[in-house]
């Protein structure tokens, strides 16, 4: 039953997540369902939607296609955020960070939602620099809570990619689902080290994810855009409230 359970909510998850960066939504609280306690629940969690990472990535091949010197550059700072947020969840206690999560989300839910005015491209190199900058850091402190925690996370991520350039709904979200997966792999080795693991939950959950994830960027490349991207909004703002009202 427990391992039914799991399997369902992995392919919940992994659908969700590789369409709006909500995998963990689903996955966490069945986590809980099945009795594991919440540091367990959120260790293993991560280990599990590694799978997601899979099979997203290998859904989103043709948006990827060209992205390769982009995903090489801003790819470490994304291992370096999932090991600098798997560290923080191990070492720190969560109270302070976790509060600011609902706002984190409903901001960047709000930025989804909101229509994008295409701008010119920016010819000054000094600004296009700190641009560049202010989005390295940006990737680097969504990537680090998506290893501390990583509900909606890849809301936040999808949020940054649209909001940042000129990238379709569709080549947005195949950037976020390569760099969710390289922070959820490089959190998923630390916990498999350091912390305690559930590995009887992670093959129905990790089956799951791998499932789900490999239709959802189908869904995206075929769905009209503009309804697309407000749906994955609404559902990021319903996370947001309801993650504020369960934390405030």
């Amino acid at each position: 039953m427990n391992a039914a359970l799991l399997f369902l909510a992995g392919i919940c998850g992994g659908l969700t997540g590789s369409i709006a960066g909500l995998a963990s939504v689903a996955t966490y609280p069945a986590l809980l369902a099945v009795g594991l306690p919440p540091v367990t629940a959120n260790v293993t969690n991560t280990v599990a939607v590694v799978f997601n990472g899979i099979g997203s990535v290998l859904g989103s091949r043709p948006e990827l296609k060209g992205q390769g010197a982009w995903l090489l550059r801003v790819g470490p700072l994304a291992a370096l955020g999932g090991a600098a947020g798997a560290l923080l969840l191990l070492y720190t206690p969560p109270e302070g960070f976790e509060r600011s999560v609902p706002i984190l989300l409903g901001a960047s839910a709000l930025a989804i939602l909101l229509p994008r005015r295409q701008r010119p491209p920016d010819d000054k190199p000094r600004r296009r620099r700190r641009v560049l900058i202010l989005e390295g850091l940006a990737v680097l402190a969504i990537t680090g809570y998506a290893g501390y925690f990583g509900a909606a996370a890849g809301v936040l991520l999808l949020a940054l990619l649209l909001r940042a350039g000129g990238a379709t709904l569709a080549h947005a979200n195949a950037s976020k689902n390569a760099l969710m997966g390289i922070a959820n792999l490089v959190a998923a080795i630390l916990f498999a080290v350091l912390a305690p693991v559930a590995w009887a939950a992670v093959l129905p959950l990790g089956l799951g994810c791998l499932l789900g994830s490999r239709l959802g960027p189908v869904v995206v490349r075929h769905a009209p855009a503009t309804p697309m991207r407000l749906l994955i909004g609404a559902a990021g703002l319903a996370v947001a409230i309801k993650i504020g009202i369960d934390t405030y």
